[in-house]
């Protein structure tokens, strides 16, 4: 659970932040670099008190060290240029993993107010690193309060529309997982923690842990949201995350991977002229929401499952490539379509949408298809 203490030093990083930063998502980005860039010196200052050396602040990038950012003798405009400066660089440090170069790649600070800087990094400085739940729960709170995408169709699933999808697909330990278009990792995190609950009593083997670090997979586009879900995953426990800047719709570098199970959100909305796929999809469309159902289709193993969140037009559209589609889902291990409310992205999209479930050992046990009507979810569907 998140406690007060650290929901309040999130908020007040914000708060800081708001007057330079008014974009929530360019908020959380600075957020995320800082903590990170805190975290590596709290686990370089462990090193060293186990009787070992700084290992990612050394060498050439010693000078860029969180202590020496915050040292009390440098002016605020000193700090500002060695922090920018920090940030820019920290992407060719060859003393940190891959995973951190990553999540620093193209980083830059886009204010120069020395005052708003120092204010921000002592807020930062009062979180510790640790791989506990605790920190977990802290990003994912954060992730919570960044704003949609609304050009792009991205809108922040809800948690609990996701651990419902999720709950009724039931991921196990042994299965691959794959959201090809994942945003911050919400629906990974969320099969993530669905597993551990499911085997409390047992625990996981190391195997079973080792197969879930690699099996755990998630695409988009946005570097932006990749590098949000590469932290989300690294504070969640997965050391060497499987999250890939990849164009799920365009590419087809992982055309031949299936997956056993597939949880995704993907972006309602089609830029004009339409998207241009490549040749290899079953339909022949140029709909975003149509291609990626196909894409889902078409990456399930042969006892694959999946949830998918779609806009309703799937359902009852009737141009040509919606009704090859329907076809297809029908003959390819439909088997619940739940109707959503209006309301549910709101304040994001007043869009209407519903839920697919695939499963084909479920399908081949009947002809008929569920169909499920929720009228209210339980939770406000206003949108302030």
């Amino acid at each position: 659970m998140l406690n007060s203490d650290t929901k309040r030093k999130i908020q007040n990083a914000r708060d800081i932040l708001v007057g330079k930063i008014p974009d929530p998502k360019s908020q959380v980005e600075q957020i995320t670099l800082a903590l990170m860039f805190k975290f590596m010196d709290d686990m370089d200052k462990d090193a060293i008190v186990l009787g070992g050396k700084a290992k990612f602040f050394s060498g050439d990038y010693a000078e860029f060290s969180w202590s020496k950012i915050l040292d009390s003798r440098l002016g605020a405009q000193d700090r500002l240029n060695l922090y920018a400066q920090a940030l820019e660089k920290m992407n060719q440090n060859p003393n940190i993993p891959e995973l951190f170069r990553n999540i620093f790649k193209n980083a830059f600070l886009p204010y120069r107010d020395p005052e708003t800087l120092s204010m921000f990094l002592k807020q930062i400085n009062e979180f510790e690193y640790t791989h506990s739940e605790q920190l977990g729960d802290a990003f994912e709170f954060l992730l919570s309060v960044m704003a949609s995408q609304g050009d792009a169709g991205q809108f922040r699933t809800p948690r609990h529309i996701i651990d419902f999808i999720v709950a009724v697909v039931d991921p196990n330990r042994m299965q691959s997982v794959l959201d090809p278009a994942c945003g911050t990792a919400g629906f990974l995190i969320s099969a993530y923690k669905h597993i551990l609950e499911k085997n409390k009593d047992r625990g996981l083997t190391p195997d079973e842990k080792g197969f879930m670090a690699k099996n755990f997979v998630g695409y988009d586009i946005s570097p932006d949201m990749v590098r949000l879900s590469l932290v989300n995953m690294y504070l969640h426990g997965f050391a060497n995350p499987q999250i890939y800047e990849y164009d799920s719709l365009t590419s087809t570098t992982h055309w031949e991977d299936k997956y056993d199970v597939i949880l995704a959100n993907p972006p309602f909305m089609t830029p004009k002229g339409g998207i241009k796929p490549h040749n290899r999809f079953s339909i022949q469309a140029n709909r975003s929401e149509v291609l990626f159902v196909d894409y889902i289709l078409e990456h399930l193993t042969i006892n694959g499952k999946a949830g998918i969140i779609v806009p309703e037009g799937i359902i009852f559209q009737s141009a040509n490539a919606y009704t090859k589609l329907r076809k297809k889902l029908i003959e390819d291990g439909l088997f619940c379509v739940v109707s959503l409310p209006a309301g549910v992205f709101q304040p994001y999209s007043g869009v209407k949408t519903s839920i697919l479930f695939f499963d084909n050992q479920v399908a081949k046990l009947t002809k008929n298809l569920l169909f499920v009507k929720i009228t209210n979810d339980g939770f406000d569907l206003g949108a302030l």
